[in-house]
């Protein structure tokens, strides 16, 4: 493979892994509050109808993010009322809310199949972007991509080196400690469960306006399972996250390529690769329970209520 082919793999590899960023970091924050949310890939789905939606209708992808991120918000805020303050199980309801958000998208957007939509723009440095190897590796990219980056940046600071990330973090490890010492523990988690869910609307809005700009049932394709996998792979670690996901968007890719360049295996074997891989990296890492439960937030899906 000479560099001609492998540059080209790179840089789709980091645009395979742009959604997946913004979905797992959302993810990320709202365990690290201690609840589990497994309608990551229903509010994808909604994310990405309602973004296709508002860039046809205003042939503005600025609104079309916007839209995406305030539908799949909207979704969330159903999860965090029914868990958070109806005390449902938080496993249930977030396989319901993915049930749920698949059956809409497909509603929604049954008029919206097979239509074109602009797709977001890369960012042209002048002068930069044609520099060789550099600029297409680098520089090349549209602007969600370069604040996925942004935002790892801006999720490690907060839990790590923000007052307001400690309490987050305390809300995870002991709920009851947390609401002893004047920490508003609801609270707080309604706002980490809306956080996930605008992540979640932006990874939506990204896959049907960026990555495949256009609109088909199902179009998240699995990548919000993966997203829920990528923070238990990374230990609840944001920088493992992002790394994670280059990993497994580049097995995505690799999986297409393979097939461009006539690798005598199925088609349907290779379509699998992404998957296989996220089942075979969670065996080996939950082969140590340690390695899990060193960072696992103490009080992730376990209710709490302040009276209780």
């Amino acid at each position: 493979m000479n560099l001609d082919h492998l540059i080209p793999i790179l840089v789709s590899t980091v645009i395979a892994a742009t959604p997946l960023i913004y979905a797992a970091l959302g993810e990320l924050v709202t365990e690290r509050a201690g609840v589990l949310n497994l309608g990551v890939e229903g509010m994808m789905l909604v994310g990405a109808v309602a973004a296709f939606a508002a860039g046809i209708a205003t042939g503005s992808l600025i609104l079309a993010f916007i839209a995406g991120m305030l539908a799949a918000t909207a979704l969330s805020l159903l999860f965090a009322f029914l868990s958070l303050s109806l005390q449902t199980n938080q496993v249930a309801t977030g396989l319901a809310l993915t049930l749920f958000g698949i059956g809409l998208s497909a509603f929604v957007g049954r008029s919206y199949a097979g239509m074109p939509i602009e797709r977001v723009p890369k960012l042209d440095i002048a002068g930069l972007s044609d520099l060789p190897v550099l600029g297409p590796l680098l520089l090349n990219y549209d602007l969600p991509v370069y604040l996925s980056i942004a935002l790892y940046f801006a999720v490690q600071h907060f839990l790590t080196r923000s007052h307001a990330g400690l309490r987050l973090r305390a809300c995870g490890e002991s709920p009851a400690v947390a609401h002893a010492i004047g920490a508003p523990v609801i609270a707080i988690r309604y706002k980490a469960v809306m956080f996930g869910g605008a992540m979640s609307g932006i990874a939506g809005a990204y896959l049907s306006t960026a990555l495949t700009p256009m609109w088909v049932e199902g179009l998240s394709a699995g990548r919000g399972w993966i997203a829920l996998a990528l923070v238990v792979f990374a230990t609840w670690k944001p920088l493992r996250v992002l790394l994670g996901a280059y990993l497994f968007g580049g097995v995505t890719v690799m999986q297409l390529y393979a097939q461009g360049f006539g690798v005598a295996v199925p088609s349907e074997f290779l379509s699998m690769l992404p998957y296989a891989a996220t089942i075979i990296v969670l065996v080996l890492i939950c082969r140590d329970p340690k390695t899990i439960l060193l960072n696992q937030p103490a009080s992730l899906g376990k209710s709490f209520h302040p009276d209780a």
